[in-house]
């Protein structure tokens, strides 16, 4: 989350909630203005935590602030007294120049002469998502982790989080398929919660493909699915689908710190025949979000200004 503070007052400028789990560099994770599932209880223990280190710290400029939050739990990972990558983004969903703003305040002035008094509250949704060089780099993984592999950012903005989301995705050259296979396969620990994922895809009228693991857990919870080989389990196998323009969309994430031979070529193979696909299950299921978007309607064209 993004703050400013003059040392007596401080104003939210932005709270952000990444899709992307905690472990994932936050200049690699989407994340969304307003969040799109925090509930209100912990929105507004952020904000309390929040003015209590800017008072704490005595803060004069912007803040930034990142909290993981579990169980409802909420956790401080780092507080940073200066701006962040995240300003410009929050200043183009708002509509103030934060920046600006914060260069006023550490000049003397204060929030109340500058008229910023209190969070200014969206009537629209904005999505910020990474944009990564993985196609200059034939074999390369595309796992995320802890170091930053993104060298871009575009951003999404409509009136509701999947529409948002969906334009975030297109700018930044995933295209989302609308029919055909979608292809899943997923660690031991996301394998409970992909069957929500699956189940969605499929009454969208997706043919769900799996490796056997996977496609076992899906077909004991009442969904159709096609098994897949993996690349060590024989040809025809899943890589030889994506090649063939067998499958449209991939959900794959990684079994653990060592990637697997099989996730690997697997993801590699989605960033050579350029097909979308998703890393982690909350990423997957704001594809799904935006996928029933794109379905259902046609996407609007307005003004930035408009939204303000």
């Amino acid at each position: 989350m993004d703050a400013v503070a003059d040392g007596t007052l401080c104003v939210v400028a932005g709270i952000m909630e990444h899709i992307e789990e905690a472990g994932i560099h936050s200049g690699d994770s989407a994340s969304a203005l307003p969040p799109y599932s925090l509930n209100d209880d912990v929105i507004e223990r952020i904000r309390t935590y929040t003015y209590r280190l800017a008072e704490g710290l005595n803060v004069v400029g912007l803040m930034n602030i990142q909290y993981a939050v579990k169980d409802d739990r909420i956790y401080v990972l780092e507080v940073n007294p200066r701006a962040s990558r995240t300003v410009p983004f929050v200043s183009k969903a708002t509509g103030v120049q934060w920046a600006k703003v914060a260069a006023k305040l550490m000049a003397g002035k204060t929030l109340k002469e500058l008229g910023i008094e209190k969070e200014i509250v969206l009537n629209h949704s904005a999505v910020k998502e990474s944009v990564f060089p993985f196609n200059k780099f034939a074999g390369v993984d595309t796992i995320l982790g802890p170091e930053m592999k993104s060298t871009g950012e575009v951003m999404g903005i409509d009136s509701s989080f999947g529409a948002a989301f969906l334009k975030s995705q297109l700018s930044a050259g995933q295209d989302l398929p609308s029919q055909g296979n979608v292809f899943l396969s997923v660690k031991n620990r996301d394998k409970r919660n992909v069957v929500f994922v699956a189940k969605k895809l499929s009454d969208l009228g997706f043919t769900i493909c799996a490796t056997k693991g996977t496609g076992k857990v899906l077909a004991n919870n009442g969904i159709e699915v096609a098994f897949v080989n993996k690349v060590s389990e024989g040809r025809p196998h899943v890589v030889d689908m994506i090649k063939n323009g067998g499958i449209q969309f991939i959900i794959n994430t990684p079994s653990g710190r060592n990637p697997k031979v099989d996730e690997v070529a697997i993801r590699s193979g989605a960033v050579q025949y350029k097909i979308p696909y998703t890393t982690t299950l909350s990423g997957a299921q704001a594809v799904v979000n935006a996928i029933e978007v794109m379905k259902n309607g046609k996407l609007r064209v307005r003004a930035l200004q408009d939204y303000y």
